[in-house]
């Protein structure tokens, strides 16, 4: 029983030893960090519109389109890397099962670029 505890002080120490490192550094900031709020802090940051406005006021759709179609390629990505590392050694039909997935999203994409779903006016 001791040896399974002792494996697993490392893990313990060094999890220790990072939330005491970024709670000291959390509260320093906290403590020394002068707070000036001004217009410019407050303000909108790539989001496209004012946050602070009326909850019930429209705005453009595009922005989630955009998002959900970066959310797709990018799980598209992360298929694709663990595929390419072990790609020596799979069999046929995981190979073309990833090739399929692949023209799926590749017909997809094609769709909407046709759609005019990635053009912004």
């Amino acid at each position: 029983m001791k040896l399974l505890f002792s494996e697993y002080f490392t893990i313990l120490l060094f999890f220790s030893l990072a939330v005491l490192l970024s709670s000291i550094l959390f509260f320093l900031s906290l403590i020394l960090v002068p707070k000036k709020f001004d217009q410019e802090k407050v303000s909108a940051y790539e989001c496209g519109f004012n946050p602070f406005d009326d909850a019930r006021s429209t705005f453009d759709i595009r922005f989630y389109l955009v998002a959900i179609l970066f959310l797709i390629f990018d799980l598209e990505i992360s298929f694709l890397f663990p595929w390419t590392l072990v790609l020596n050694s799979i069999s046929l039909l995981t190979y073309w099962s990833m090739v399929i997935f692949l023209v799926i999203l590749t017909v997809g994409f094609i769709y909407e670029w046709k759609k005019g779903a990635l053009e912004w006016e």
